[in-house]
């Protein structure tokens, strides 16, 4: 496609996604879905144009001393030497954050950290996946790919990274279960998660059911796994996911299922991964950095305390229940696991794992890990399953 074709196009798009409440990338995919003649060499085009946009929109606009159009910032953008920009733009500017982002993560992290993580939330994500311990090996699977892909090991047991974009969904691989689309820091959550085989597990948020693919590996077919969220369409592409991993062990209850008040004090493991600012994970979506401001942040944490309070009725006297965000902010993260120690039966099993994005690295994640105390009365008139 014609350079002006493509631009145009580009600047087609942003107006109609201005228009929308959807995220960025489910608003770029459904704008290819409309336009079938684009081919790929155009899609890569469109799709780092619109993030690299949206990504430094604010330094754009401070630069341009205006909000600019899409054709004034795209034009901007394309001269911009990012290592030679004024001295006097304030910090957040700089590392392409909105002023209430980068004054929530100084707050959680410190003033040496903010720009730094700032700066790392403007970079493009890494394209990382999940091997299926139960249909391949990482290292057969990672001999296949390194020379075609230039694909490495993660830091995790499962993990492998791609140095670039690819069109992994399309693999006969993907199609056939061997893996799943994870980020690293994704994985390292799932990893708290440590059922035996026979043991009851309740993903409570589980949205399409990443994590639990990743732990449900570890059951050997044992026991029972139970998907949970308000949300039927993606409990839906769940049970396609698991039905794909050759996962066979799984339930899958929307609100209000009769089978959920049965379970009530008898899991052995539950995961709460919670809704969240999504502050981790920005790269993947940096609109969302735009519109986070104190009300939602509010919303979220009182929402966060309430669900996981539910959560928790359903882990069993001694069992296990895990805490986790995408977040980068104290107030979802470690102040919430010290609310949760002052008001609920709960002893805190280790130190959370809190990590931080990096250039190529992965997203922002926390996650702690807590057990539940056994009471006397638990005692006396213990409950089975």
């Amino acid at each position: 496609m014609h350079k002006k074709f493509r631009e145009t196009h580009l600047f087609s798009f942003l107006q109609r996604f201005d228009a929308e409440t959807k995220p960025l990338d489910l608003s770029l995919a459904n704008f290819f879905k409309s336009k079938k003649s684009l081919g790929a060499h155009d899609r890569r085009f469109l799709g780092d144009s619109a993030y690299a946009l949206v990504r430094w929109k604010g330094l754009l606009d401070h630069l341009l001393g205006k909000p600019g159009s899409w054709e004034e910032r795209f034009l901007l953008y394309q001269r911009l030497d990012f290592n030679r920009l004024p001295s006097d733009i304030p910090a957040w500017v700089r590392s392409g954050a909105s002023k209430w982002l980068y004054d929530e993560v100084l707050y959680s992290h410190g003033e040496k950290m903010a720009a730094t993580l700032c700066r790392a939330l403007n970079e493009p994500a890494p394209v990382t996946i999940r091997v299926n311990p139960l249909k391949i090996s990482r290292d057969k699977l990672l001999a296949s790919w390194k020379k075609r892909f230039g694909a490495e090991a993660c830091e995790t047991a499962l993990g492998i990274r791609f140095p670039k974009r690819e069109p992994l969904t399309s693999l006969p691989e993907f199609k056939d279960g061997l893996f799943e689309i994870q980020d690293e820091g994704s994985q390292r959550v799932a990893e708290l998660v440590m059922p035996n085989p026979g043991d009851h597990v309740l993903d409570y948020c589980s949205g399409s059911g990443g994590k639990s693919l990743a732990f449900g590996t570890r059951m050997q077919g044992k026991g029972q796994i139970y998907l949970h969220d308000v949300r039927e369409t993606v409990l839906q592409q769940a049970k396609k996911r698991m039905n794909r991993a050759g996962i066979q062990n799984v339930q899958f209850l929307k609100p209000g299922h009769k089978q959920l008040s049965s379970l009530k004090n008898k899991i052995d493991w539950v995961l709460a991964d919670v809704p969240c600012s999504g502050s981790g994970t920005y790269r993947r979506n940096p609109d969302m950095k735009w519109r986070a401001d104190d009300t939602m942040l509010e919303l979220l944490i009182q929402q966060q305390r309430e669900i996981f309070a539910l959560a928790t009725d359903y882990v069993k006297p001694g069992g296990k229940i895990v805490y986790a965000t995408c977040s980068l902010f104290s107030k979802e993260n470690q102040e919430q696991v010290d609310y949760f120690l002052k008001t609920l039966p709960l002893e805190l099993e280790g130190e959370p794992l809190s990590i931080l994005p990096t250039f190529n690295g992965p997203d922002g994640f926390f996650a702690a890990v807590f057990s539940k105390k056994i009471l006397t009365s638990d005692k006396i008139s213990p409950q089975t399953m």
